[in-house]
């Protein structure tokens, strides 16, 4: 296996030089985060041993949200409060996808544009669940946004998890709708417009030809629970996992290549481009500090987790969790003894580095 960091290291300074015009502070920090995470070059804790008063050095893991290394145990919060929300109905997976004309405004404009992407989904959804004659009321949505496509180019896209479900708030009724939602033409067409409409609010200049016909994609999945680990698999870890990466080899002219599944034939397939380019394909997809990739809606909103509560008590109904699900985050073993360790202090600047210099009262800076 092909650590990230390692292509990182190998061939940051070719990255750099190549796409100098879109290295932003977001993309540098996700480079210099993976590329020291766990390393020597981290930052470290000290953990000791109660029993054997072992004492060790660990460095510490980066936690950033496009390190295929960190973030297993927030995966795993994450899908226990989901799974929390589950209500007693048929699940659908809703997929709206950005066309390929508007990628590029992504490109520039994300922070924009996948807010607009989100919110034209979310209204969608809930204008349809409204007006439908079995439901009446309304909806409520998990929405996580992937930015990736297989082959690991630029294809935004938004999942909707969403029980076929309604609250009418009027008369206070819990209505369901089993095996067919909406239909997935239709939505495409109100999704087409109600996104161009907040892109053109936002003050965004949209292309002059786009396409009629927008992609979006409607089918049930059971109770929910397997959409939810599909979605939380690619949520915290990175577009690629380190097991993908089949090669880095410097003697064939720099090629980095990687494996994954074509989604039409279902084949396995491998790309390889040159090094900066796969850096350059990983680190399009870091998004902008501060913007979430997971989004709750109407009644599953986390402003409503007393409403669920009712409705699984009413219903009679159990909360589902596994109990394979971690509560609390996995300690240290001590490697004398095997006895979980205490972290008692984080932090530390590694071995070796040089300690910052202690300023002098009453010394003058010089200009």
């Amino acid at each position: 296996m092909i650590a990230l960091a390692h292509v990182i290291r190998r061939f940051e300074a070719d990255y750099r030089t190549r796409y100098a015009g879109s290295l932003g502070p977001e993309r540098n920090r996700a480079l210099q985060a993976i590329k020291h995470c766990r390393s020597t070059l981290a930052t470290h804790l000290v953990a000791a041993c109660p029993d054997c008063a072992e004492h060790r050095l660990i460095p510490h893991s980066c936690g950033h949200r496009s390190c295929p290394h960190c973030q297993h145990f927030e995966s795993e919060q994450w899908l226990e409060r989901q799974r929390r929300l589950l209500v007693p109905a048929e699940y659908f997976l809703l997929t709206f996808t950005l066309p390929g004309e508007l990628r590029p405004l992504a490109r520039h404009h994300a922070r924009s544009v996948y807010g607009a992407l989100f919110a034209a989904a979310w209204a969608t959804v809930q204008r349809f669940c409204r007006n439908d004659r079995q439901l009446k009321g309304c909806a409520g949505a998990l929405a996580v946004l992937h930015t990736h496509s297989r082959r690991l180019d630029l294809h935004p896209h938004v999942h909707l998890v969403m029980p076929g479900a309604s609250l009418d708030a009027r008369s206070r009724r819990w209505r369901t709708k089993r095996g067919y939602l909406f239909n997935h033409r239709a939505l495409a067409r109100v999704f087409r417009g109600t996104l161009l409409a907040a892109l053109k609010q936002e003050g965004l200049k949209l292309p002059g030809a786009l396409p009629d016909t927008w992609v979006v994609d409607c089918k049930s999945v059971g109770n929910g629970d397997k959409a939810l680990v599909y979605l939380g698999r690619y949520l915290y870890r990175g577009v690629i996992r380190e097991a993908d990466i089949l090669s880095c080899d410097p003697a064939h002219d720099g090629q980095v290549s990687f494996r994954y599944r074509d989604a039409q034939s279902g084949e396995t397939k491998v790309r390889t481009l040159p090094g900066a380019d796969f850096l350059h394909l990983i680190l399009q997809h870091v998004l902008p500090r501060g913007l979430r990739r997971s989004r709750n809606y109407g009644f599953l909103h986390p402003n409503s987790k007393g409403l669920i509560a009712l409705l699984h008590i009413v219903l009679r109904i159990a909360p589902r969790t596994t109990p394979t699900t971690a509560a609390v985050r996995p300690a240290f073993l001590c490697p004398c003894c095997g006895a979980p360790m205490k972290v008692i202090r984080r932090r530390m600047a590694p071995p070796g580095a040089s300690p910052r210099p202690t300023p002098v009262p009453g010394a003058e800076t010089a200009v």
